[in-house]
């Protein structure tokens, strides 16, 4: 029996949605939950005090809470200061196992109460690098968030000068971000969704792809940054649909929840690079 061999190409299996993005942007996990992590393969991750709570409500979690219970019941502390440092050690305990997930860096929120406090916020920002570093994580692999108030950006500005990577979160204008600049922080996450949310409920009108003004404040700070060669990483943040992450691929990083990750891996639609620092020049 004769084996007939086709002349035609082989086409290779189509990428999903999520796997396009990946080749010109670095995608972030927005999420605490490790399994979510593991399944979608990001370069870094994001954590906020929300995310922890809402993975440490997840039967398979409970024991990193009470793993640091047990650890901190001898830390002599009491009242207040005890469950902040057990905040502390959680949220540590949590990006130390996401980075054994992920290649890149894990981002670990501030105290919002030092939202503008400088010294506040140089302090917990010091102490809790020096608890990344006890567990052996360099501090090149931790991002510290701090919110984008004026006394965000000066506690950053400094806390950069010792080698402390910022990211500003909270950010929502271009006057933010190039303080941010100035400053030298790291990285910035410009917030998409809570601009769209306050839009669309202002105007009574829903906006999507290139005219929502969520993306276009994005685009705006993108576009500056590479015009006049700034070296901190813009990272898109706080997204409502994945058209809006689709209106910015290209940008330096995007961070995405679980939800609109998996809506992105089941799409096979083609995606195209809407940002790149050519196109700023």
């Amino acid at each position: 029996m004769r084996t007939v061999i086709s002349d035609k190409p082989r086409t290779e299996t189509k990428r999903n949605q999520l796997e396009q993005i990946k080749k010109f942007t670095t995608v972030v996990a927005d999420t605490g939950d490790f399994e979510t992590i593991r399944e979608f393969k990001p370069k870094d991750a994001t954590t906020n005090p929300s995310l922890i709570y809402a993975a440490t409500q997840k039967e398979n979690y409970y024991h990193f809470l009470e793993e640091v219970l047990v650890n901190r019941r001898k830390s002599g502390l009491s009242g207040a200061a005890q469950i902040e440092d057990i905040i502390e050690h959680l949220l540590v305990k949590f990006g130390c196992a996401i980075l054994e997930i992920v290649p890149g860096r894990v981002s670990t929120e501030t105290d919002a109460r030092f939202s503008f406090d400088v010294e506040g916020s140089i302090k917990k920002a010091r102490r809790l690098v020096k608890l990344y570093e006890e567990q052996g994580i360099g501090r090149e692999r931790v991002l510290i968030k701090i919110a984008s108030t004026w006394e965000g950006i000066t506690a950053a500005e400094q806390l950069q000068k010792e080698g402390i990577k910022c990211n500003m979160t909270l950010l929502f204008s271009l006057a933010q971000a190039v303080r941010s600049a100035e400053a030298r922080v790291q990285l910035i996450s410009p917030f998409v969704g809570r601009i769209y949310d306050w839009f669309k409920a202002a105007n009574k009108r829903d906006y999507l792809g290139a005219e929502d003004p969520g993306v276009q404040s994005v685009q705006e700070i993108y576009m500056y940054y590479k015009k006049f060669g700034c070296e901190t990483e813009v990272m898109g943040a706080s997204f409502r649909n994945i058209g809006q992450i689709l209106e910015l691929a290209g940008c330096d990083l995007l961070t995405i929840s679980p939800e609109l990750m998996k809506q992105l891996s089941e799409s096979h639609e083609p995606v195209e690079r809407k940002l790149s620092p050519e196109k700023a020049q």
